[in-house]
């Protein structure tokens, strides 16, 4: 293949061969017009695109992103998605986290240790702020007739515009229908390029301004406790490798946060379908009030709990309710 002057170049003669000109445009979900159009520069690609691009053509990236360089509006594509000190975790971050670990009272320590590190990854995973939300996804206590973990919840999150600072507000409920619950009934990660585009596998339970999200499950000694739940605005965010990785090495440090017995063997957990969040939202519109009658009537009894024991109480109440609701039944098409 003859030196290429520019990438348009470069891209019209990779599309010669007929079936990597194929594979482009079924990659990418673009007509073979708008790849003319491309190669001959009467338009150029979404961003995402030109991402998803280089991603798909690893053995022309480095050749790709020199010639982006030397094109107006586009160098910042050509560059690498993360720069090297932000690919790790730093060893003085890792001694916070064991530090806190060790001196945190325990009624606190679970939120004090996992919102300092969801601060810290999303200020590594959304250096731009483009708009990202994680959440620590928990399984749910085991309960029901054959004592399993029937659901997830949303625990503790964090997000960047336009999603609100405290999103945890809107914390709701996951189940087999959604990719959190796919991840936990496999123990294994889950990523979703474009939810938009990927319509018969995106999990119904889809958070608002979404449009790819990656999930791995957070571990310990084969048993699992929940997800880390990074969600993007962006498509095809999560292409990089790099990145996905550092998304594991932050749910492996999640694993700190949690007590031994809030793991559980693959086959203690059985989830359920949960109704989408429209559904929920009704029946959480008094949570703080539920909370708060609950540890007035546990006082009453001379059993006090305090804050936190009161919400799991409260929490295990309304996936009770909300699981003799009539819901769908049927699980969105494994990925």
């Amino acid at each position: 293949m003859q030196e290429a002057r520019s990438w348009r170049e470069l891209l019209g003669n990779i599309s010669t061969d007929g079936r990597e000109k194929q594979r482009i445009i079924e990659e990418l979900k673009i007509t073979p017009i708008t790849l003319s159009r491309w190669i001959s520069g009467e338009s150029a690609p979404r961003p995402q695109n030109l991402r998803h691009l280089l991603s798909i053509l690893p053995e022309y990236r480095d050749e790709l992103r020199s010639l982006l360089r030397e094109e107006k509006g586009l160098k910042e594509y050509a560059l690498s998605s993360m720069s090297e000190d932000m690919k790790t975790i730093s060893s003085e971050f890792y001694t916070r986290v064991l530090l806190d670990r060790a001196t945190t009272n325990e009624n606190v320590r679970f939120w004090s240790t996992s919102h300092m590190i969801l601060q810290q990854a999303i200020s590594q995973l959304d250096t731009e702020r483009k708009g990202m939300c994680l959440w620590i996804v928990c399984c749910m206590p085991p309960s029901g007739p054959h004592a399993k973990v029937r659901s997830l919840r949303e625990c503790i999150g964090v997000g960047t515009a336009p999603w609100t600072g405290n999103i945890e507000q809107n914390a709701m409920f996951l189940g087999a229908e959604s990719l959190a619950g796919y991840v936990v009934t496999g123990c294994r990660p889950g990523t979703v390029h474009d939810i938009d585009a990927a319509s018969s596998i995106a999990p119904r339970a889809r958070v608002k301004y979404e449009k790819s999200a990656t999930i791995y499950p957070i571990l310990y000694a084969g048993r699992i406790a929940g997800v880390l739940l990074v969600s993007s605005t962006q498509p095809y965010y999560f292409l990089s490798e790099a990145r996905t990785t550092l998304v594991q090495h932050y749910a492996n440090l999640i694993a700190l946060a949690f007590e031994a017995n809030q793991f559980y063997r693959p086959e203690e957990i059985a989830l359920c379908v949960m109704p989408p969040q429209d559904e929920q939202e009704e029946h959480f519109r008094d949570f703080r009030q539920m909370v708060n009658t609950t540890m007035i009537n546990a006082a009453a009894r001379r059993q006090p709990v305090n804050n936190q024991q009161a919400d799991l109480l409260v929490w295990q109440q309304l996936e009770d309710m909300l699981l003799k609701l009539p819901s769908l039944h049927t699980i969105p098409h494994q990925l």
